[in-house]
C-alpha cells in the first residue's frame, strides 16, 4: 500500500471515530463542560500510537492484540472513573467486557508468541505508514465495537436491572462460551503433531466453519441488548456497534480472509471441498451430509 493511501485511511479512521463519538455524546456526563467520551476517544487512539512507536522500531507485532484488549479494559474503566453515578447495569456491562477482553487478549498474545509471528503483519511491519494505519484502525475497532457500552456507561439515564439486562447477559454468556470452547478446540487440534497441515472439522467446527466468530458476534449483541434501555436521541447511532462487529468479522478481517487462506492451502483437497460444501459458514448448524 502506498504511503498516501495509508495516510488517507489513517485520517479517515480518526474522522469516523470523532463523528461516532459526537453522536454517542448526546445526553452524556461531562467533564470540564466536555462530554467524557471525547476524552475516552482521544485516549484510545493515543494509546495505540504510543505502543506503535516501539513496535515499529523493534519490528514486532507481539503487543498488537494485547494492546487492543488492554484498550478495551482501560477505556471502559476510564468512562467509569468520569461517570457521576454507577448502577448495576454499568457494573454488569463493565464486568462482561473486562472478562471478554482479558481472556481474548491473553489467548491471542499466547498464540502469537507460540507461533513466533503473526503472518498478517509480515508485509505491514516494515512500512511505517501502513503499520501506523493498522494501529489506528485498531483504535477505531475498539471505539466502534464497544460503542453501545460507552454510550450506556456515560449516559445520564440510569435504570435498574430489567429484562433487557437479563436477556443481554444470557446472550453474552452463550456467545462467550461458544468462543472459548471453539478457541480451545482449535488450539488443542493444532498442538497435536498428527494434525500438522490439516484443517479442523471436529467439535463445534463440525457445525460451523467459524464458530469463534459466531460466539463473538452473539456476545456483542448481548452487550447491545443490555445497554439499549438507557440510550436515546443521537446515541442510537451506537446500534452500529454490533453491525460493525458483524461486518468486520464476515466481510473484512475475519471470515473472508480465512476462507481465502483456506482455499489457497486446501482448495484441491476433496475432504476440504466437502467440508466447505456441507458445513455452515457462521451459524452452527447440523452438517448437510
Amino acid at each position: 500500500m502506498k504511503p498516501l493511501s495509508s495516510i488517507f485511511f489513517t485520517a479517515i479512521s480518526i474522522l469516523l471515530g470523532l463523528l461516532f463519538t459526537y453522536a454517542l455524546s448526546a445526553n452524556t456526563v461531562e467533564f470540564a463542560n466536555v462530554p467524557i467520551l471525547y476524552f475516552v476517544t482521544f485516549y484510545i487512539f493515543i494509546l495505540q500510537w504510543i505502543v506503535f512507536l516501539p513496535s515499529y522500531l523493534n519490528q514486532t507485532e507481539h503487543y498488537f492484540d494485547l494492546t487492543g484488549s488492554m484498550t478495551y479494559i482501560t477505556s471502559i474503566l476510564l468512562v467509569i472513573f468520569f461517570a457521576q453515578e454507577i448502577d448495576f447495569r454499568d457494573v454488569l456491562i463493565c464486568s462482561l467486557i473486562i472478562i471478554w477482553a482479558s481472556r481474548l487478549g491473553l489467548f491471542l498474545s499466547k498464540r502469537v508468541a507460540n507461533a513466533g509471528e503473526d503472518t498478517r503483519f509480515v508485509h505491514i511491519k516494515p512500512n511505517f505508514y501502513q503499520f501506523l494505519m493498522t494501529w489506528t484502525i485498531q483504535g477505531l475497532w475498539v471505539l466502534m465495537t464497544a460503542g453501545m457500552a460507552f454510550a450506556a456507561l456515560s449516559s445520564k439515564n440510569k435504570l435498574g436491572l430489567d429484562a433487557f439486562a437479563v436477556i443481554g447477559a444470557l446472550l453474552w454468556l452463550i456467545g462467550f462460551i461458544i468462543e472459548v470452547i471453539s478457541d480451545k478446540q482449535k488450539t488443542n487440534f493444532k498442538s497435536n503433531p498428527l494434525n500438522q497441515g490439516k484443517f479442523i472439522q471436529e467439535g463445534l467446527w463440525s457445525f460451523s466453519r467459524h464458530p469463534n466468530y459466531f460466539g463473538e458476534i452473539v456476545l456483542w449483541i448481548g452487550i447491545a441488548v443490555i445497554a439499549f434501555p438507557v440510550i436515546e436521541s443521537w446515541q442510537y447511532f451506537a446500534l452500529l456497534s454490533p453491525i460493525f462487529v458483524i461486518f468486520l468479522l464476515t466481510k473484512v478481517s475475519g471470515i473472508n480472509l480465512l476462507e481465502r487462506q483456506g482455499m489457497k492451502r486446501w482448495g484441491d483437497n476433496e475432504e476440504y471441498k466437502n467440508y466447505i460444501k456441507n458445513t455452515s459458514v457462521l451459524i452452527p448448524l447440523p452438517p448437510k451430509n
